[in-house]
């Protein structure tokens, strides 16, 4: 398994390393020691699944304010997404910036997404099946989030006419965002 830093602070890209054979493969898809090597969260309090039967649907830009603000571990189990971080932290050199990473049930890569971003991921097959370890227990109470499509961030998400959930159609704008982190 190989772990490394992403452009964003406190990111991280795992790439595990696959055994293949005529039947398939076996992998190690999380090891906690290696995670600790890296000063990294292995506490996890909940496991979280997403399914999205169609091409271009969009989840996001999520985060849960504090304190139940959420380390997360992404990984795509069917199908290939774009997976989107923004760094919503006010003191951060890279506030307001984001990266996406390409997951897919061939690359069978994760990432890492540490408290103080925002997150969502846009399917690029018509079937991805997610999965998401957080340190956190969800608080509905506590869910935030940033329009998709905001002008200020102008993130290149691979959809123009991706399909949302009226919720992520109605989120706020990063102008005027007063960040919580």
């Amino acid at each position: 398994m190989n772990i490394e830093p992403l452009r964003l602070q406190g990111t991280y890209l795992i790439t595990p390393k696959p055994i293949g054979d005529k039947r398939g493969y076996f992998m190690e898809s999380y090891r906690r020691d290696k995670m600790e090597e890296f000063g990294l969260v292995t506490n996890w309090a909940q496991e979280n699944q997403s399914l999205s039967t169609r091409k271009h649907v969009l989840r996001g830009l999520h985060f849960q304010y504090p304190p139940h603000t959420e380390t997360k571990l992404v990984r795509v189990l069917i199908g290939r997404m774009l997976d989107v971080m923004v760094d919503i932290r006010k003191g951060s050199p890279t506030y307001g910036e984001w990266q996406a990473v390409e997951l897919s049930d061939e690359n069978h890569k994760a990432v890492y997404i540490p408290k103080g971003f925002a997150h969502g991921f846009c399917t690029l097959t018509d079937k991805v099946l997610v999965a998401y370890k957080v340190d956190e227990f969800y608080a509905a109470n506590a869910q935030g989030g940033l329009m998709w499509n905001d002008p200020t961030l102008n993130i290149d998400w691979s959809a123009e006419e991706p399909l949302l959930s009226e919720k992520d159609s109605q989120l706020p704008a990063f102008d005027g965002f007063e960040s919580p982190f």
